[in-house]
Parts: structure tokens; C-alpha cells; sequence
């Protein structure tokens, strides 16, 4: 059974799914964008009946989580703070294990690198671990896209009102619009490649008939109605940090090579991947020091954890179940 608690941590209150023995060992979920806690509810009974104490927050800004308004307030740090501080107030004894997916999964990876002591081992879904480079990713992004005249979302993103009000004129249709432009099932037509500098997040995304084998309308109406009550600008804020986190990681003293065991799953169709320049089973040996698991699921797009609970979940146990 699913219990929801209202948990102190990094001076805000974060709304958290909990099920599981208080007393076992925990898991700590963290979702994306545009997601929250309801993301992971394949995954919360499945890791709960396997022995696990198992938190999947709204993160800041999302749900009936706290959301402070400063754009400052989602940088990385601040992030991978509430999430160290949630994982203390639920296993103040023993370390915990982090899994994020989306935007969840760099704060997962820094989590892990920031709080070495916190957690005990890591997995990412969706976005492979990169530490930071020489170039700001939104500054990149600009060159290839902006410059250029095309459309690049997290460029889009950037402009504080701009996408708030565009997906909270109706936020049932935006986040139809989002899961279906990323998922398998549209691969290779859902997200518009072909856009120009100036057109909108939404242009050109059709929205899908339901049910999906993954999304049905009772799905739908969860996340519209967290939406509907949140808004968008908390979630948005964390896009509006890469410069601010890049500082913020380029100049931490401590090693940006992953130690604690890690694991990573991705879609073979995610356009995520594609912004990368090595696949994860290139890249990943270079910056995790302890590997367990690169895998990429068949057919799938973004949404891993949603559109293949069960592999995603098998894949999830088995590295648990071998941990130190």
C-alpha cells in the first residue's frame, strides 16, 4: 500500500509516495519532466514486495511538493540536497540507494557524487552520466540549434512565462502531447525535428488516442490535475540552471567519476539519447567506476519505466538483489 508523507528536507516539505518496511533497506525514486511521484508506480509495489523501503517524491515544484518561485531555487545543488536530506530522514542509520529518470537521473548521478556517504549506489533511466565539460550543454544547444534557426526545446524553455503559459493553457493536452511525442509507439514521428527558432514546444505534436498499452485516461488525469493545481514554472526553473550548475559541478573538489555501483537503462528509441555524441555503452565505462548493468530496451522510447514496467523492473531487482 501506498502512504504519502510530508517530509522535511533542505527547508522546504516534499510530498513523498512511501511503501515498504520502515525498518528495510531504501530506494529513493526521483521523476522527471514533465512527471512526478505517479511516474513510478509500477515500480513502488514491485520494489515494496521485494523487501524494500522505497520514497518517490514530487520533487520541488511539482505536485504537492513546495515551489518556490526563485529559478535559482532548481539548481543542481539544491536538488541533489533535497534529495540527501530525504534520505536521511527516512534512513538516518544506513545509506540509500538513488534511481532517477529524465531530469531525475542527473540528480541521481550527482547525488551520488556529491553525497558519497548518503548513497550507496545509483541508477540512471533515460539520461546516461556525464560530468562537466569545457562547454555549457545550453550554450551548445544554442550553436547547433538556435544560431542556426532552428527550434531547440530547452532553448525555448529559457524565457521565464513563455512555456508556463503555453502549457498551462490546458495542461491534460500538454502532457498528452509530451508522453506520446517521446514514447515508442510514436518513434520516429512523435517529436518534430523540422521546426524554426520561434515556434512553440507543442507545434506539430499530435496528441494520441487512448488508451496506450502504458497510458490510459486515468493516467492522463492524474497528471493533468497535479498540473493543473502546480503549474509549470517550478519544473521549468530546472532547465534555467545549466549555467548556474555548471559552475556549481566544474568546481566541487570531489571526483567527477561515479564510485558507487550504478546501473543504466535507456530506450532504443529516446530522442534523449540522440543529444549525445557515444551511446551510454561507450560512454558510461569512461565516467562510472563501477558499472553494473548499460541496457537498452527494445522499441521504448523515453518514458522507460512506463512503457516497460516489467523489464524495467526485473532489470531494477537483479541489481539490487547483487549489491555489496
Amino acid at each position: 500500500m501506498t502512504d504519502f508523507q510530508r517530509i522535511a528536507t533542505n527547508g522546504i516539505h516534499l510530498n513523498v509516495a512511501t511503501a515498504g518496511d520502515p525498518d528495510a533497506p531504501l530506494v529513493i525514486l526521483a521523476h522527471g519532466f514533465p512527471e512526478s511521484w505517479y511516474s513510478w508506480r509500477h515500480q513502488i509495489a514491485a520494489l515494496a514486495g521485494a523487501g524494500y523501503r522505497v520514497a518517490a517524491p514530487d520533487m520541488r515544484g511539482y505536485g504537492a511538493s513546495d515551489r518556490p518561485h526563485a529559478v535559482e531555487a532548481y539548481a543542481m545543488e539544491e536538488m541533489t540536497a533535497d534529495m540527501a536530506g530525504l534520505a536521511h530522514a527516512l534512513s538516518p542509520d544506513a545509506p540509500a540507494v538513488i534511481i532517477g529518470h529524465d531530469w531525475g537521473a542527473p540528480i541521481a548521478w550527482n547525488s551520488a557524487r556529491l553525497f558519497p556517504d548518503t548513497f550507496r549506489a545509483v541508477a540512471g533511466l533515460s539520461v546516461p552520466y556525464t560530468p562537466p565539460g569545457d562547454v555549457v550543454p545550453l550554450d551548445l544547444y544554442r550553436k547547433l540549434f538556435t544560431d542556426k534557426g532552428r527550434f531547440f526545446y530547452q532553448v525555448y524553455f529559457q524565457d521565464e512565462g513563455v512555456a508556463e503559459a503555453e502549457l498551462e493553457a490546458d495542461p491534460e493536452d500538454s502532457i498528452a502531447k509530451f508522453l506520446w511525442a517521446w514514447s515508442g509507439d510514436a518513434h520516429p514521428d512523435g517529436w518534430p525535428v523540422n521546426k524554426a527558432h520561434g515556434d512553440k514546444v507543442l507545434t506539430g505534436i499530435t496528441r494520441p488516442d487512448l488508451p496506450l498499452p502504458w497510458l490510459d485516461q486515468v493516467d492522463l488525469d492524474v497528471y493533468a490535475a497535479q498540473f493543473a493545481a502546480s503549474g509549470f514554472r517550478g519544473p521549468l526553473n530546472r532547465y534555467r540552471n545549466w549555467h548556474r550548475d555548471h559552475a556549481f559541478l566544474k568546481a566541487h573538489p570531489s571526483s567527477p567519476i561515479i564510485q558507487q555501483p550504478a546501473l543504466f537503462i535507456g530506450g532504443e528509441h529516446d530522442p534523449v539519447l540522440s543529444m549525445f555524441a557515444r551511446p551510454p555503452s561507450a560512454l558510461l565505462p569512461e565516467v562510472l567506476a563501477d558499472p553494473r548493468g548499460i541496457h537498452t530496451l527494445t522499441g521504448v522510447g523515453h518514458w522507460t519505466q512506463q512503457e516497460a514496467p516489467a523489464a524495467v523492473n526485473g532489470l531494477i531487482l537483479d541489481w539490487l538483489e547483487k549489491l555489496d
